[in-house]
C-alpha cells in the first residue's frame, strides 16, 4: 500500500494537493481537520473536547487522534493506500502512527513537506477565512497556530529525514506545478 504523510504549515495547500493525489493514485484521504470538524458539527463528546483545544489554537491530545485515525484507517477495505493530511504533528504522533501502521504490517511510504513562506501562509489563511467563514482563520489564531507549528511540528522534518521518508516540495507556484513535483516524488517510491 502507498501510505503518504502530507505535511506543511496551516495554509500550505495540504488539502488542495491531497485531493489531487487521491484522484491520481486512488488513495483514501484522512484529513484530521475534516474528521475533527465533522465530530464538532455532529456535537459528539469527542467533538466538544476537540473544539476546546482548537478554539485555543492548541493541538488535540495524541491518544485521542490515534484512536480516531486507527478507526478510520481500518474502515477502508481493499484500499490502495492512504494520505494522512494534518497528522502527525509531533514526533510522538509520528512514532504512534508508525506503530499503528506496523501493527497492520504497513508503513509510511513518503512524507511530502509543502514548504511555504510565513507571509504567504498568513495571506492565504486570512483569505480562506473571509471566503469560508472558518472561525479559526483569523489573524490572532493563525499566529498562534504558526507558533505551535514551528515549535511542535517542524521537528518532524528531521525525524522523517532520519527515517528516510522525507521529501521537500516547494509550496509556492502554480497548483499544477506543485502537483507535478509531488507526483514525481510519489512515482519514485511507488515504482
Amino acid at each position: 500500500m502507498l501510505n503518504i504523510v502530507i505535511f506543511g504549515a496551516p495554509g500550505s495547500g495540504k488539502g488542495t494537493q491531497s485531493a489531487r493525489i487521491v484522484e491520481k493514485y486512488g488513495l483514501n484521504h484522512i484529513s484530521t481537520g475534516d474528521v475533527l470538524r465533522a465530530e464538532i458539527k455532529n456535537g459528539t463528546e469527542l467533538g466538544q473536547t476537540a473544539k476546546g483545544y482548537i478554539d485555543q489554537g492548541q493541538l488535540i491530545p495524541d491518544s485521542l487522534m490515534i484512536d480516531i485515525l486507527a478507526s478510520v484507517f481500518d474502515s477502508f477495505k481493499d484500499s490502495k493506500g492512504v494520505i494522512f493530511d494534518g497528522f502527525p504533528r509531533t514526533i510522538a504522533q509520528a512514532e504512534a502512527l508508525k506503530a499503528m501502521l506496523s501493527d497492520r504490517e504497513q508503513g509510511v511510504s513518503i512524507m511530502l513537506d509543502l514548504d511555504v513562506p510565513e507571509d504567504e501562509l498568513m495571506t492565504r489563511l486570512i483569505k480562506r477565512g473571509q471566503e469560508s467563514g472558518r472561525a479559526d482563520d483569523n489573524e490572532e489564531t493563525i499566529k498562534k497556530r504558526l507558533v505551535v507549528y514551528h515549535t511542535q511540528t517542524a521537528p518532524l522534518i528531521d525525524w522523517y529525514k532520519t527515517d528516510g521518508k522525507y521529501c521537500h516540495i516547494n509550496g509556492l507556484g502554480t497548483m499544477d506545478g506543485i502537483f507535478a513535483e509531488i507526483a514525481e516524488a510519489i512515482d519514485k517510491v511507488n515504482g
